[in-house]
């Protein structure tokens, strides 16, 4: 049996990295994720990969750019403000159609914001973060085995599809420490015959680029990824339930805010309340068909974030508004507690029954 280790979330996102593989690290430091880079920079040297700290976000994700093209393993880590400064390579790389692992430890924003926990980049994740059409696969864990178990996650669909994988985490799944079982998960050997990698003249150049001017190509181009994009939407889709089976109000929440929310439904059910939790792991693809499928039976849905409202508008898409959604949320740093989610569960059932 694989020993427990007690470790950071963000040291746990590093040695999984390595464990499937990755020997290639671009990136620069801000908080609250620099523990990835920290933990890089003293295990890469040692096991013959590459740490590289780049003068800017913006020479972090093309060195990237270039590391992936050449078919290899290879990550960045970051927040919120960093990974806006990376939006236009992360383009690129979605138009190059190249494999590698995005980390977004959020913070506090707009702006500079804070350093504390939040989950204020929903929007920018799901819906891709930069120009053009294209999707990220995102994932977002909620305990320190799974910012482990997601990383390799992450690089095995990355590869799997050729498209750019982020895992988004917030500030208190990178600081908290849990233990961990981390293993040798090897990972990384796939062939990958459209690489940059020399030819020996045994086979032609391989061009690698995202650029188009001919109108026909450009859109040949998109349709093509989307219909990749549907084949991840039908086989890769990832989510939790928690007593949603009898639940008349469903909790909705990743991350920690789904922590929160499970200790808020346990007492509601103590209090006779059927309340359950569903949490997304796959936040791009969204499990729309699964929390459709609730909405046959719950009779309201609460959407707990880390946020002003982001996550309630896919949780709406999904119900397809045949069931009220409401918010429960904190930002700026702060975390709604069990209490505050309580309080939302009992609202949305008192409003039911009221209606009705």
């Amino acid at each position: 049996m694989a020993e427990k280790v007690l470790m950071k979330g963000n040291e746990a996102i590093a040695e999984a990295a390595i464990s499937c593989g990755c020997r290639h690290y671009f990136g620069y430091p801000i908080t609250p994720q620099t523990e990835v880079a920290a933990y890089m920079a003293k295990r890469m040297p040692k096991i013959g990969g590459t740490f590289l700290q780049a003068e800017s976000e913006i020479a972090a994700i093309n060195m990237v750019i270039g590391a992936a093209a050449a078919g290899v393993r290879v990550m960045t880590s970051s927040s919120s403000p960093g990974i806006s400064l990376k939006g236009e390579g992360i383009s690129y790389m979605a138009g190059c159609d190249l494999p590698a692992l995005i980390v977004n430890v959020q913070r506090g924003g707009p702006g500079l914001g804070g350093i504390q926990p939040s989950q204020s980049d929903y929007f920018q994740a799901t819906r891709g973060g930069g120009h053009g059409d294209y999707h990220l696969i995102v994932l977002a864990p909620a305990s320190v085995q799974e910012m482990a178990e997601l990383t390799v996650r992450s690089f095995d669909l990355a590869d799997k599809y050729r498209v750019p994988c982020m895992l988004l985490a917030d500030g208190t799944m990178g600081q908290m420490m849990e233990p961990v079982t981390l293993g040798q998960s090897g990972g990384g050997t796939a062939e990958k015959p459209w690489a940059l990698t020399g030819t020996g003249m045994r086979r032609p150049h391989n061009i690698i680029n995202s650029l188009s001017l001919t109108p026909d190509e450009l859109e040949r181009w998109n349709v093509d990824r989307y219909k990749r994009y549907a084949q991840i939407a039908a086989n890769e889709v990832m989510y939790e339930e928690y007593l949603c089976d009898d639940a008349d109000v469903i909790v909705v929440g990743f991350g920690i805010a789904a922590r929160v929310a499970r200790n808020a439904v346990n007492s509601a059910r103590a209090a006779g309340i059927r309340a359950g939790m569903f949490r997304p792991i796959t936040l791009w693809p969204f499990p729309k068909e699964a929390l459709f499928a609730r909405a046959a039976t719950a009779k309201a849905f609460v959407s707990v974030e880390l946020s002003m409202g982001q996550l309630i508008e896919d949780v709406e898409l999904a119900v397809r508004c045949t069931r009220p959604v409401s918010l429960c949320s904190r930002t700026g740093g702060m975390i709604p507690s069990p209490a505050e989610v309580l309080a939302a569960i009992k609202a949305a059932g008192a409003a039911q029954k009221g209606g009705n």
